[in-house]
């Protein structure tokens, strides 16, 4: 058994490590093959910062296969598969929406009000630093307060939905702070 330094000061067996993220993605990859669930849950699950059917989030994953998780699934995660929406950064350890990705938000509430069928859902993700509870709840923060910028410029918050991949799904993988800054970020995919 290899005990390995794990995030803030822990320590993780690596078989157990190893056997949790194997049920993660078993469970990730059969909610994608039972069709996601794209709608919105009633009850103690839905609403704000909810657990969603997929992990934390209000409605799991995207119906259309263009999630991150859809897209790594087939290997195009990273392939500059975007669709109308820009995708929006964090600093490191923060889910403050930045001044600079205040336009970027406002282009695409301006997409979304012209758009007005279209429901989207705010992915949150991180970059491998940090454990993964920690990415998780991260990554639940940055979507959320995406979703909350997207409300002060009137998009209306059921037509949004917010999940967290935290760290499991990155678009560069190099230990390098520009390869880190492109991981941190909200990720948008328009559901009709």
């Amino acid at each position: 058994m290899t005990v390995l330094p794990r995030g803030r000061g822990g320590w993780v067996n690596e078989r157990k490590a190893r056997a949790r993220f194997a049920i993660v993605a078993a469970a990730a990859v059969a909610l994608a093959l039972a069709g996601g669930c794209s709608s919105k849950q009633s009850g103690a699950g839905a609403g704000q910062g909810g657990q969603g059917a997929a992990g934390i989030g209000e409605n799991g994953l995207g119906a259309n296969g263009s999630s991150s998780l859809s897209q790594f699934q087939k290997g195009k995660l990273g392939s500059n598969v975007q669709g109308p929406l820009s995708d929006i950064h964090f600093d490191y350890n923060d889910y403050s929406v930045r001044p600079q990705d205040g336009t970027v938000l406002k282009s695409n509430a301006d997409w979304m009000t012209k758009n007005s069928n279209a429901r989207v859902q705010i992915e949150g993700h991180c970059d491998n630093r940090g454990s993964e509870e920690y990415n998780i709840a991260l990554g639940a923060k940055r979507a959320q307060a995406a979703k909350d910028y997207l409300e002060t410029l009137g998009i209306s918050g059921d037509r949004m939905s917010t999940i967290s991949y935290g760290k499991e799904l990155p678009l560069c993988t190099e230990d390098t702070d520009e390869c880190w800054g492109e991981n941190r970020r909200a990720h948008f995919v328009v559901q009709q």
